[in-house]
């Protein structure tokens, strides 16, 4: 399954380098050149945010091997490397998407959980990742099932679940922290027979990920670089403040 790591990878150009690299207790954050990604914290520990043991400079497409790593936080910023390099605004707007230059935007549009509820209502639907307000705009129209690893509530469901619950299903969500667990590829393969979406502020938003069955890729760019930086250090504000979220559809 490391083909679909592999070709995020080798779609980095080889000259692009890490200028910043932040471990942070929430948030981990590569900026390269004027761009930047992020992706969730796996440091279980909470510990102070800390700047990564890894040499600033370094070829971008090195850190980014790093999601290949059983170790989950150095996997963390691997995948933020690649977003670093995936989730710039000129290549958003390259693939399509309207990325205003304004910070603060209305992204209600571009919240697959509300955009496409009409679309669920009476399906079977399984998300995995208890995202927030799920069960209000969901569980009301819908057959839903959540999968969640970390913080379960009344009703989820655990991970191995999946094996039963996504081949069954109309509708799949995917929660970006599960391609740092390297669970993605096979949560695809399960879900084969849906409309499949990758969601979370780690996703890459790329069309190699429709190349492996991603119907809808809901991500999320990174506007203001050095708040995101700021947010990755624990100095205040939340990463949601400082970007947008986007959506693109395979065609």
């Amino acid at each position: 399954m490391w083909e679909f790591y592999d070709e995020l990878i080798e779609g980095i150009d080889p000259l692009a380098t890490a200028d910043r690299i932040i471990s942070g207790g929430k948030n981990c954050f590569v900026r390269s050149g004027d761009t930047a990604g992020t992706s969730a914290s796996f440091d279980q520990t909470w510990r102070q945010p800390i700047l990564a043991r890894k040499e600033i400079g370094m070829p971008l497409r090195d850190l980014a091997v790093c999601v290949k790593s059983w170790d989950y936080q150095e996997a963390a910023l691997g995948l933020a490397a690649i977003n670093a390099w995936y989730n710039g605004i000129e290549k958003a707007r390259a693939l399509g998407l309207d990325i205003p230059d304004r910070l603060h935007t209305e992204d209600r549009s571009q919240d697959p959980f509300i955009q496409l509820q009409r679309d669920i209502a009476g399906k079977k639907v399984t998300v995995v990742g208890h995202f927030p307000y799920i069960d209000q705009l969901f569980g009301p129209i819908c057959d839903l099932a959540v999968i969640e690893k970390f913080l379960p509530k009344d009703g989820d469901y655990p991970e191995q679940a999946a094996e039963y619950l996504l081949p069954d299903s109309d509708y799949v969500f995917i929660s970006s922290y599960t391609l740092v667990e390297k669970v993605f590829p096979h949560y695809l393969e399960l879900a084969k027979n849906a409309v499949v979406i990758a969601v979370g502020a780690g996703t890459p938003i790329t069309p190699i990920l429709h190349s492996y069955g991603v119907d809808y890729i809901a991500g999320f760019v990174l506007k203001d670089i050095e708040a995101a930086e700021r947010v990755a250090l624990g100095l205040g504000g939340s990463m949601h403040g400082v970007g947008q979220k986007i959506n693109l559809k395979r065609a």
